[in-house]
């Protein structure tokens, strides 16, 4: 199986690549659009300088050779969502080439501006420009990958990386897409703009089982119906001479000076793979927690923050399991809530000090992503502390009175009774008991 990729992904610029038309969201379609983005007779189009060095950026980051001098080509088709009628594009001279990223070759990396969104509702379908030249970056990789799995994973890193170079616009769900290619023992077929990692390893597995069955004898272009899970056939595969592209001539050739490529190189932050290695080497973590700290730049840094204060293990530990975990619950990202280190380094302090429980702590931060408050406070208040002494040697005394069936499964060896004795004192203290302290007194008056 031989799988190649050609990756779109929308830079985070506040302006349009060739206007000054934001790309913020807009609700109302065809309002962040001007003559220039729908391609009106008279419009000229100005390079935004900023797309342009994000687009090296990314280039240097995935090791990319830069070109010294670049241009822009108009890609001709006929299509409504570009008024126009052709795509400012770069062919034959992309920006960087002949790069490496997880052991996967990268082809070339190149700028251009993305379409407007067709809108499908019934037999009609509609036409928004909002999206029309907002820059767009498309990577495409040698056909080296393996297997679909292999896929998803190298998009996950590429995604971590895009973050951490601050690039990598979220604005919707089409800021990622990828034209996938695929042969197995026949030839190659093409799968167009499948969006989201699960659904571009789902239309390959679907994909390659077809071809497994029957090789496809001619080239193919298809489309991925996501609610189907198939992919139809679209048409046979054009070649890029289809395009007939031309250079053009309302944009300049562009220098890239070896000082602006110092400048952005200085500029690229130490990445999620470097601070995978140096995690596990400085805080003597395991490789897989490693990884999903360095997964998300904020997550990353609010690791490194805490870590100072408290020991790494442990904040590794709260970090990946539990606060990931309350995160997802609530449908929300690391990016999009408001944590404030402080906060969690007070919490973790008083749980590494035996001060408060697990459950306690579970409590908090789930508080603690909806707003900032002092931990401490909040604990001293609601009396949240650890009880222990003669107040819980008493709760343990009633509940063995009170669960006097549980107690006889105990002592025939049903350890699962101990654990439902455990509960109802960690219930009665309200969860500020100790529930390994609360076990061993119940199994000192149970003997």
């Amino acid at each position: 199986m031989k799988i190649g990729l050609e990756i779109h992904t929308q830079l985070s610029t506040k302006s349009k690549v060739f206007c000054s038309c934001p790309t913020a969201v807009s609700e109302e379609p065809n309002t962040n659009v001007c003559e220039t983005c729908l391609g009106l007779p008279g419009s000229k189009p100005v390079l935004n300088k900023e797309a342009l060095n994000q687009s090296i950026k990314v280039a240097l980051a995935l090791n990319c050779s830069i070109a010294k001098e670049t241009f822009f080509s108009r890609k001709n088709y006929f299509y409504p969502d570009l008024s126009k009628n052709f795509q400012i594009t770069q062919y034959e001279i992309p920006i960087g080439q002949r790069g490496e990223f997880e052991r996967i070759k990268i082809k070339r990396i190149h700028l251009e501006e993305d379409p407007g969104a067709l809108i499908h509702k019934g037999s009609t379908c509609l036409i928004d420009y909002n999206r029309s030249g907002i820059p767009l970056i498309e990577i495409v990789t040698e056909p080296d990958f393996k297997s679909p799995n292999e896929v998803r994973l190298f998009l996950r890193k590429l995604i971590t990386m895009l973050g951490y170079l601050n690039v990598y616009s979220r604005k919707n769900e089409a800021t990622m897409k990828a034209d996938a290619n695929i042969s197995t023992t026949g030839a190659k077929v093409e799968i167009k703009n499948i969006t989201g990692l699960r659904e571009i390893e789902r239309a390959l597995e679907y994909e390659a089982g077809i071809q497994e069955k029957e090789p496809s004898k001619k080239q193919e272009t298809k489309r991925w119906d996501s609610e189907s899970q198939k992919t139809t056939i679209m048409r046979t595969k054009e070649t890029e001479d289809d395009y007939g592209y031309i250079m053009d001539s309302d944009l300049p050739k562009f220098e890239i000076s070896k000082e602006l490529i110092s400048q952005l190189k200085s500029e690229i932050p130490e990445l999620g793979l470097e601070k995978t290695s140096r995690f596990q080497k400085q805080y003597k973590l395991k490789k897989e927690d490693s990884e999903i700290l360095a997964s998300e730049k904020k997550l990353a840094e609010l690791f490194e923050e805490v870590a100072k204060k408290i020991n790494p293990e442990l904040a590794a530990k709260w970090l990946i399991r539990d606060l990931q975990k309350i995160i997802h619950y609530n449908k929300t990202t690391i990016n999009e809530v408001n944590l404030d280190a402080r906060y969690v380094i007070e919490l973790l302090d008083l749980f590494e000090k035996n001060k408060i429980t697990d459950k306690t702590v579970k409590d908090l931060l789930i508080e603690l992503i909806k707003k900032p408050f002092s931990p401490k406070e909040y604990v001293k208040k609601h009396n949240l502390e650890i009880v222990s002494g003669n107040l819980i040697d008493n709760m343990c005394k009633e509940v063995v009175k009170e669960n006097l069936n549980a107690v006889e499964d105990y002592k025939k060896g049903n350890e699962k009774s101990i654990h439902f004795l455990t509960g109802q004192v960690m219930r009665k203290s309200k969860g500020t008991a100790n529930p390994k302290e609360v076990e061993k007194i119940l199994k000192n008056l149970i003997k």
